[in-house]
């Protein structure tokens, strides 16, 4: 029996076939994979070596220590332009809303609170919209608001919004954490307020 299976074996192997077995019934079965690599099935691929992944580790580690700066000043300064553009936002909103319903509005602004909101004219006074428009909105920790006015005009904590469409000439600044500026500028009473970039406003001066 055993110089049979020698025969059939040696036979298998001149055709390229995998060896075979005995099963307990006495029939020939293919041999498993395991048994064929020592326990362990061929894939055609291998894992990484303990060294290969400090080393990655390490290298990875690298470029993050390399990104992180740059990343931080990126988030800080889309943190400056996205309050930026809120603020155009409500300014946008007290110029509609003045025409709209005849009545002034008033972009108010408090340097020291870091505060500002929208309020609106009745029976002669400023009062709160009583809308989620008119809540006290505040800039990100870190940041500044200002309000800059052409010199000779009399500084106010507002910008009045006139149901003719008229602003005011005035310069809404909000100050970033790595002195990146962003304006919210009214060049003229007549015109709408627009955001002017750090490097656009080099190229004003």
């Amino acid at each position: 029996m055993e110089k049979s299976l020698s025969i059939i074996t040696a036979w298998q192997a001149s055709r390229g076939t995998f060896p075979r077995t005995l099963n307990t019934y006495g029939c020939l079965q293919p041999v498993p994979a395991a048994w064929r690599t020592g326990g362990q099935a061929a894939s055609g691929t291998r894992g990484f070596t303990l060294l290969e992944l400090i080393v990655i580790m390490a290298v990875v580690g690298v470029l993050l220590g390399l990104a992180a700066p740059s990343l931080k000043n990126f988030m800080h300064a889309r943190e400056t332009a996205n309050t930026a553009d809120e603020v155009l936002a409500l300014t946008h909103l007290a110029s509609s809303r003045a025409a709209a319903q005849g009545t002034p509005y008033r972009l108010n602004v408090d340097e020291q609170a870091g505060e500002y909101w929208l309020t609106m004219q009745q029976e002669g006074q400023f009062v709160d919209l009583g809308t989620e428009f008119g809540r006290r909105f505040e800039v990100p920790m870190g940041l500044g608001i200002a309000l800059r006015r052409p010199a000779g005009v009399q500084a106010k904590p507002y910008i009045e919004f006139q149901p003719t469409g008229r602003a005011e000439e005035v310069t809404i600044e909000i100050r970033g954490q790595r002195g990146d500026v962003y304006q919210v500028v009214c060049d003229s009473a007549t015109e709408a307020f627009h955001v002017v970039a750090p490097n656009e406003a080099n190229d004003r001066s």
